[in-house]
């Protein structure tokens, strides 16, 4: 099960620190959050139930619980550490969440109303992202938006370097030690199945997802919104 998963969502160290990461690693973290529950709520009335990829941590579920009060969640995720952490972050909005330590084929069937999977899909190779993208699919009801954002930019090698030294820059301005930036941005370039935006938005019609359209764009950052 861990095959696919990165080493620190398993450190119990690293999990404790996760929650700083985001914000300063990601521009409009919270905005991103904010983003994907108002493309959701155009679909899904006041009662929905949403499909969460990747909940571990429980951020984003925990301001869709808020923001939407009486929509209930299935969140999945591959570290026991990270939906441990989920649970806390959660507290008493966990009562409408249901989490499962897995991959998508570990999800219920549904139909779901709505799914996310946010900061997930670029730690997923390119065959199994298509596949990833098909199961999401066919859990979702008919006309159900699902949205989408993780790391996709140019791949070609002189594109590739300035996008990731920019994403090292945004990390120092953030606060984080220069020197550490710089050896994530080389840890992504060098370890992670990132593809192109347009890569990217040709597998989520080959999925079977229509109208795929970007909403959000922060430096190696990509985010769309999509429909079964």
């Amino acid at each position: 099960m861990t095959d696919r998963m990165p080493a620190a969502f398993s450190d119990p160290e690293a999990v404790s620190r996760y929650a700083e990461g985001p914000p300063r690693l990601v521009p409009g973290f919270a905005d991103l959050q904010r983003m994907t529950a108002l493309l959701l709520a155009e679909r899904l009335g006041a009662e929905a139930r949403v499909l969460v990829l990747g909940a571990g941590g429980g951020l984003e579920l925990k301001a869709f619980a808020e923001r939407h009060q009486r929509w209930r969640f299935v969140g999945v995720d591959p570290s026991a550490e990270m939906l441990r952490l989920a649970r806390g972050t959660l507290g008493s909005l966990g009562s409408r969440v249901e989490l499962h330590e897995g991959y998508i084929d570990d999800a219920p069937q549904g139909p779901f109303d709505g799914a996310t999977c946010l900061l997930t899909l670029h730690f997923v190779p390119a065959d199994e992202r298509l596949r990833t993208l098909s199961e999401v699919h066919k859990r979702l009801k008919p006309g159900a938006p699902f949205v989408v954002a993780h790391h996709s930019f140019p791949q070609e090698a002189d594109e590739k370097a300035i996008w990731l030294s920019r994403y090292a820059a945004f990390a120092a301005a953030s606060g984080v030690p220069i020197e550490k930036a710089e050896t994530a941005a080389a840890e992504i370039g060098r370890r992670l199945p990132v593809l192109s935006p347009e890569e990217d938005e040709a597998l989520m019609r080959n999925a079977g997802f229509s109208n795929v359209s970007l909403f959000y764009a922060g430096f190696t950052f990509r985010g769309w919104v999509a429909y079964k």
